[in-house]
């Protein structure tokens, strides 16, 4: 159909990263809105127009283009940002000038619409999934996991509501590791390093993709990937699995994902094959891509702005700007939209059915939908199984009546190492065995090393110059080594020399106790 030239133009600002696969992935679904909306309605009497800002994975970044948007095009929504750190700062411009804000990309349940109203989730918060999590850890029967988080506001959101859902099917959590975005690859070695000196092998990964790829690579590398360990990731990365890096799909064989599902019809599958041609035009460079709830998220959230628009009768609404003022700042002077609260409740209102599902907003959020539980084997995310409020099933919809047992779904997994049994969760850590650190007893010297003995416990104590050194070694090394110190003499806090300092080196190659190796600390 032909455009309505006689619509109102509703400037509306779009902040995504530009450089990721996600943030291209959405530009393509939202411009594709665009044209199968108003298409659809070339009778409406106002149209958006997008104003799209590259926000280059930052989130000052991010915070800047809201600014501008609002200042050069007095925009009266802002779709994005993409990242839960980004729309923090933008949750709280979209509260001071009383913009919306709908991010489908955002699903970091700090992000508290009750806190700042203008912030809507047009994406399923992270917290929808753990009920799935927690069913799969269930069937498995482990009864310790550990989560391993990037450090960030995304990351850290989730860790309390998870361990909140794994105490409600008795499983603890007896370490959690937290990883910077900003780590280097020696320092989540170090990390992987001291996960493997503790018992548990069953993680859950919650982190952005870009952290999720290194960590993984290095799993590999340290030989976390193979028999015994289990692997479970969460939307955002499983929702990428298969768009991956082939080398990253190949340090993450036998991993398992849960991610959202949306109902599977006609209209989604012929959207998704002029998406495919439509993406491949315009990124030919990029072979491996799957549409995914992003990507329709955004494409929904255009038809619920745009029908919200429509209704609202916000065409000639303004900014009501404050009195200028010496050392007001750039937010300060652009002022309030005067029709926003307005708009924002009519988006809150509306309600549809899109190629995501049914849209409905409750607190500013999306209502828990399904999920689909996928295990990465060769290059493909095989579905193994799906998650609705009724547990775990075969194929959907599903009811009571035909939902499957748990166990048994759990037997189509192949695990890392390419195993078809369970991992049991848990393994003698690898270095259970400490390492003994032989120690001269000898009068003399003292400030180099000395010994002594508690009158109490006849536990030695050891100081000195060449204990400290050796210490600051120990620290320095990226993985975790226990250790005890044990004085070469002739009984247990004889405080006699049981020989010379050869004689000690010598237990070195001698292996005085069957299996393990003995250092010695000499002067």
């Amino acid at each position: 159909m032909c455009q309505n030239v006689t619509a109102t133009r509703i400037d509306v600002g779009v902040i995504l990263d530009l450089d990721t696969y996600v943030g291209k992935m959405s530009k393509t679904c939202l411009e594709m809105a665009m044209d199968d909306f108003y298409s659809a309605h070339n009778d409406y009497t106002t149209r958006l127009v997008l104003h799209t800002r590259n926000a280059t994975s930052d989130a000052v970044t991010a915070a800047s283009a809201a600014i501008e948007l609002l200042k050069s095009y007095q925009v009266k929504a802002i779709l994005g940002p993409q990242q839960s750190r980004q729309a923090d700062f933008i949750a709280d411009i979209g509260n001071t000038t009383q913009v919306p804000i709908i991010s489908f990309t955002a699903t970091s349940p700090l992000l508290s619409h009750l806190e700042t109203p203008y912030f809507i989730q047009m994406a399923q918060v992270d917290t929808s999934q753990l009920k799935a999590i927690a069913a799969i850890v269930k069937a498995a029967q482990w009864r310790e996991i550990v989560p391993i988080y990037e450090r960030s506001h995304y990351g850290s959101g989730i860790i309390s509501y998870l361990a909140d859902a794994m105490q409600g099917i008795g499983t603890r959590i007896p370490h959690r590791c937290g990883i910077s975005p900003s780590a280097t690859d020696d320092q989540i070695l170090k990390e992987l390093y001291n996960l493997m000196t503790m018992q548990t092998r069953v993680f859950i990964v919650h982190m952005l993709p870009s952290l999720a790829y290194r960590l993984f690579l290095k799993a590999k590398e340290v030989g976390m990937m193979s028999n015994g360990y289990a692997w479970i990731v969460t939307d955002g990365i499983a929702s990428l699995l298969s768009s991956m890096d082939p080398k990253v799909i190949n340090s993450m064989q036998g991993v398992i994902g849960v991610k959202t599902y949306p109902p599977q019809t006609r209209e989604l599958d012929q959207f998704t094959k002029r998406w495919e041609q439509q993406f491949h035009k315009k990124y030919p460079g990029i072979n491996h891509v799957q549409l995914n709830a992003f990507g329709l998220g955004a494409y929904d959230s255009i038809f619920a702005l745009a029908m919200a628009v429509e209704k609202a009768d916000i065409a000639n609404s303004q900014f009501s700007k404050p009195a200028i003022q010496d050392k007001m700042t750039d937010l300060e002077t652009i002022g309030v939209l005067e029709s926003g609260q307005k708009l924002l409740q009519s988006v809150l209102k509306t309600k549809f059915t899109g190629l995501s599902g049914g849209v409905e907003f409750i607190n500013g959020q999306l209502p828990i939908s399904a999920f689909q539980v996928v295990n990465l084997v060769g290059n493909d995310a095989i579905s193994i199984g799906h998650w609705t409020e009724n547990g775990i099933t075969e194929q959907l919809p599903a009811s009571n009546e035909n939902s499957i047992e748990e166990k048994n779904f759990m037997k189509k997994v192949v695990w890392p190492g390419k195993s078809g049994r369970i991992p049991k969760g848990w393994d003698i850590p690898v270095n259970e065995k400490k390492l003994r650190i032989g120690v001269p007893v000898k009068a003399g010297f003292s400030q180099f090393i000395n010994v002594e003995t508690d009158p109490q416990t006849k536990a030695p104590i050891i100081t000195g110059y060449c204990k400290e050194v050796f210490e600051a070694v120990m620290k320095s090394l990226p993985y975790a080594v226990p250790y005890e110190y044990e004085p070469f003499e002739t009984s247990e806090g004889s405080g006699e020399s049981a020989g010379t300092y050869d004689d000690l080196v010598g237990n070195i190659s001698t292996e005085t106790k069957e299996g393990v190796m003995m250092l010695s600390l000499v002067t």
